[in-house]
């Protein structure tokens, strides 16, 4: 007989945030029910249920600590959950046969320092049945052709995070997750960043970018807003704007997640 230990009984503020459908008309890449985390006692997701997207900009925005990470890692299949279900392109998250279909960029540039940055492209689209030349049309799809010889180690801090961002676009990735890719960014490279996203959602890749800077916001299609674990909204930039009644989303952010508050201390 086999015996599975209890999950702890659900917190009633944590109930499921339902989709908006404006922000996921059309085809979805990416399905999430009840999705739950727990270290310890701990909860670090609460019952998040969304649905993501196919060929937009999906916006994951929240302070440091909201669970950002911990969601993106669920997403590409290597956070273990305590409850709920993620599917990603029509299969549960992690299935061996998305690791071609799925591009996974972390805060921690995943790139070999002592190669050159062309060297570093080349091995990654060989992992991807990639051909040589695939490497060099990426390379200049993230304005690094100038920097091909160099030393991925070599590079500037905005540089070599182009790199880690060449590596996971080499494989075509139908899905690409990157977090907080634009960090610590000078605001001209964030800015061609955020084209060079715009042109790939353009030509059909679905895009899950998270940050914690509220300005990137007017950037995506579609927003999930967490704080604390909780998904508070998903919504477009427009209807976050309508419902904070400012055009500053970062305004507007605040005041959603002081109703939030509000409503908790009404329930406690």
């Amino acid at each position: 007989m086999s015996h599975r230990a209890a999950l702890p009984e659900p917190d009633p503020r944590f109930a499921p945030v339902p989709a908006d459908p404006s922000g996921t008309n059309g085809p979805i890449s990416v399905s999430v029910e009840g999705l739950r985390v727990h270290r310890g006692k701990s909860t670090v997701l609460a019952n998040i249920t969304c649905n993501i997207p196919a060929g937009r900009i999906t916006g994951l925005l929240g302070p440091s600590g909201s669970g950002k990470t911990t969601f993106m890692r669920a997403l590409v299949g290597v956070q273990k959950i305590s409850a709920g279900t993620v599917t990603v392109l029509g299969r549960p998250a992690g299935d061996p046969l998305n690791r071609n279909d799925v591009g996974y960029v972390t805060q921690e540039v995943s790139v070999y320092r002592d190669l050159s940055v062309l060297d570093n492209v080349r091995y990654f689209s060989a992992v991807h049945g990639g051909s040589r030349d695939e490497a060099q049309a990426v390379l200049a799809a993230v304005g690094l052709s100038d920097f091909a010889k160099r030393k991925a180690g070599s590079l500037s801090g905005g540089q070599f995070s182009r790199v880690s961002l060449a590596c996971a676009l080499v494989g075509k990735p139908k899905l690409l997750v990157m977090d907080e890719p634009t960090v610590g960014l000078d605001p001209v490279l964030r800015a061609d960043l955020w084209q060079q996203f715009a042109a790939l959602a353009a030509e059909g890749t679905t895009l899950v970018i998270s940050s914690h800077v509220m300005e990137e916001a007017g950037h995506c299609d579609s927003l999930l807003l967490l704080r604390e674990g909780l998904l508070l909204s998903q919504l477009t930039p427009a209807q976050l704007r309508e419902n904070g009644q400012t055009d500053d989303l970062e305004l507007a952010f605040l005041r959603l997640i002081q109703e939030s508050m509000a409503a908790e201390e009404r329930t406690a």
